[in-house]
């Protein structure tokens, strides 16, 4: 963690919730992107992320250091997400994906100046890819958001996810697999292809959250509801054998 991290935490956890809105301003659109590739909602993606830093800034005084602060809140984000989809499960009897016309992800055109069939190819290639996604396990989608997405070293995947780096790599390249299987043979798979270009839906959203998170109460000491590293949604086991 860098001294600049370190310095607006500390100014958080001495009152200051404009530090908590930088913190917040410098993450948000990177954990919106990620989350919006397993949820594949916008509106159910942008819960999950202001409960992400809600829940950040009340266990802000749990956080150690130990490890990057943007890995503790790649966790935290990832643990609302699974259980999000736990309450979807038990209220509505299925996971909610977007269906058939429903807006999903957007994703970059790589090419400078696109020629209009290479527009229409890309367009078919990313449309093919986001159906696949949606058809993957969530454990899936997690771990090829990561890595083949997100471009994260294994060792922090393991972190994120509190599971060994041989069960990353095992995992990895089952939802590889099964991913080629769902995908039709010209389409590319998801290593630098699903370059998701959106903002999180509001221009203050640091603010904002540092503002309802300042007002649900003070920050909490270690415990185990809200230690990240013990929440009931953890996405893994501890040394989980591969």
């Amino acid at each position: 963690m860098n001294a600049d991290e370190r310095r607006l935490i500390d100014e958080t956890l001495q009152g200051r919730t404009e530090a908590f809105g930088e913190l917040v301003a410098r993450y948000q659109n990177a954990l919106y992107n990620s989350i919006l590739r397993v949820l594949s909602h916008p509106d159910d993606s942008l819960e999950v992320l202001q409960e992400t830093f809600l829940h950040a800034y009340q266990a802000l005084g749990s956080f150690k250091g130990d490890s990057e602060f943007y890995t503790w809140l790649y966790r935290i984000a990832f643990n609302q997400a699974i259980s999000l989809k736990r309450r979807q499960r038990k209220f509505r009897g299925m996971i909610r994906f977007p269906m058939t016309g429903e807006e999903g992800p957007e994703f970059a055109d790589r090419s400078q100046h696109p020629s209009p069939t290479a527009s229409l190819e890309r367009e078919e290639n990313d449309r093919a890819l986001q159906q696949a996604m949606a058809k993957l396990s969530t454990e899936h989608r997690i771990i090829l958001t990561l890595k083949d997405i997100e471009d994260l070293r294994y060792e922090q995947i393991a972190e994120i996810l509190d599971i060994a780096v041989g069960t990353v790599r095992s995992r990895l390249h089952r939802a590889r697999a099964e991913l080629r299987q769902l995908l039709p043979p010209e389409c590319e798979p998801p290593v630098a292809a699903m370059t998701v270009t959106q903002e999180t839906p509001s221009a203050k959203r640091g603010e904002s959250v540092a503002a309802q998170a300042s007002g649900r109460g003070k920050h909490r000491q270690a415990e185990p509801a809200t230690d990240p590293r013990r929440s009931e949604s953890s996405l893994g086991t501890r040394r989980e054998p591969t």
